[in-house]
């Protein structure tokens, strides 16, 4: 019998996977102290590169929207003809600093609008989903992804022995081990919002959205022999890639589209829509063009622009709000709580975060403050003197029912929900025979690379509930590999 987990005070927890969330639907309870002692432990292991997504790059640029979607929100900055300054910051998840660009690893998606309205800030990836759905689970996962204490080396068996153990990461395991798990270049990927957010219009009418930025330069990709010797021979790969790019006048662009789908509709949809390892299928709700997204100015000073960059989930604007996808609801806590810690409480104050709209907030002092309101202006709220004043008109109807009792537990299940489904589907009718292959010899090789028995054992089960096909060509692959084949 295993010890308990239990908190930094000795005190057993109930769960390890699910948080505390007012029924089903519900939101996450502030009072879930160790799932909060989690996040906010996590967000203080590094000093200072960040602890996720610690290597990337970045570039400023403009969202022109070109289509009318006033019917579905009334944010400013989505509004026809509208055009928005914004930031953008690409990078890898699990390395370090000083990793190669070409490692094979998620690639983040992070863009920060600068509107009319406050900042509209979204944490993205260049894949529709992620390994896990419950913020519980996901310092866990990273840890898992990252170096292993006493030797400081990543550890492909630590991997696999947390993704078998997590049948949910299944889809995005498909994704990272196929061709886009190492883009040819950050130009040539796609990014997602991957998470559900909800839209509301000028009526006060809700909906659900997923966003889409399709490239403008054709996906492409690096094989995992390509990909291993340019780690060697041109570790900044990717970042030179851009900066060049933007330096000659090659302005990379992509193609903003949402899928939208009615806010009655999620509850009967096959799939589970805040479901963060699922899709939404594009042939119930198609993706609509809104606009183009296009990077046309490189960063002057790389740390004060890009590094000191602070993207965070929590920065919505009115007409856009979060949904009860779990992993996004802790987000917007453990985003604005590591930014505090990595670059300072008054990071918002730094020229690449500061917002173009007015700012009147009530926030003071701290560290490295350096810009402050009139000494007129009261420091507390309410007051009788003038001071800013909230005003109810934001509150917009923006949540969404939920009752019952606070739970720990999945997701309640969909009609066709299940943890492997869509990976097959990726696997059988997405890929060609090509890309099938590849991704038999790319996981093979990752296998091979330190994987215990206890483990495969496993990840036969695990693949073969993805596709039998391909759990059987792995397995060959594998051995073959093991007898220098």
């Amino acid at each position: 019998m295993a010890d308990p987990t239990t908190t930094n005070t000795g005190i057993p927890v109930e769960s390890d996977e699910h948080s505390l969330t007012q029924g089903d639907l519900g939101s996450i309870a502030l009072h879930d102290h160790y799932l909060i002692e989690k996040m906010a432990q996590f967000n203080r292991e590094r000093v200072p590169e960040r602890v996720v997504h610690a290597k990337g790059s970045g570039a400023f640029g403009e969202l022109e929207i070109t289509e009318d979607v006033s019917a579905f929100t009334k944010a400013s900055l989505f509004q026809p003809g509208r055009k928005t300054d914004m930031v953008a910051r690409f990078s890898t998840v699990a390395g370090e600093q000083g990793s190669p660009d070409t490692w094979r690893d998620p690639r983040g998606f992070a863009l920060k609008f600068y509107t009319d309205e406050g900042n509209y800030d979204m944490v993205g990836n260049n894949t529709p989903v992620f390994f896990v759905r419950d913020p519980m689970k996901f310092q866990d996962f990273i840890r898992s992804q990252k170096r292993l204490p006493d030797s400081g080396l990543r550890d492909h068996n630590m991997q696999w022995d947390f993704w078998t153990l997590s049948p949910e990461s299944a889809h995005q395991v498909i994704w990272l081990m196929g061709d886009r798990g190492i883009p040819r270049t950050y130009r040539h990927m796609d990014g997602f919002s991957s998470h559900t957010y909800q839209w509301i219009n000028a009526d006060g009418d809700r909906f659900w959205v997923r966003y889409h930025f399709k490239t403008n330069q054709g996906v492409d990709f690096l094989t995992q022999a390509d990909a291993d010797s340019l780690a060697g021979s041109d570790p900044d790969l990717h970042r030179k890639d851009l900066f060049d790019a933007i330096a000659a006048g090659d302005f990379p662009s992509w193609s903003f589209e949402v899928q939208i789908m009615p806010f009655e509709e999620a509850a009967s949809y096959r799939f589970n829509p805040f479901d963060l390892t699922k899709t939404i299928s594009q042939k119930d709700y198609p993706r609509r063009k809104v606009g183009t997204l296009t990077l046309n100015k490189n960063p002057e000073n790389f740390f004060a622009q890009i590094e000191q960059a602070a993207f965070e989930p929590s920065n919505l604007v009115p007409g856009v709000y979060v949904s009860p996808d779990k992993m996004l609801l802790g987000r917007v806590f453990s985003y604005a709580d590591t930014h505090r810690y990595r670059i300072g409480t008054n990071y918002a104050q730094l020229p690449v975060n500061a917002p173009h709209a007015p700012v009147h907030s009530y926030s003071k002092e701290g560290a490295m403050r350096y810009a402050w309101a009139d000494p007129s202006v009261p420091v507390y709220a309410p007051n009788s003197y003038g001071g800013p004043e909230a005003d109810p008109q934001y509150v917009d109807g923006k949540g969404w029912p939920a009752a019952g009792e606070q739970i720990r537990a999945p997701y309640e299940l969909h009609p066709e929900d299940d943890d492997f489904g869509q990976a097959g589907t990726l696997v059988r009718e997405v890929m060609d025979d090509a890309a099938r292959a590849r991704l038999v010899s790319n996981i093979a090789g990752h296998l091979a690379d330190g994987v215990t028995d206890e483990v495969l054992a496993r990840v036969w089960t695990y693949l073969g509930n993805v596709d039998t096909e391909l759990a059987k060509a792995v397995e060959s692959e594998l051995a073959s590999l093991k007898n220098g084949g």
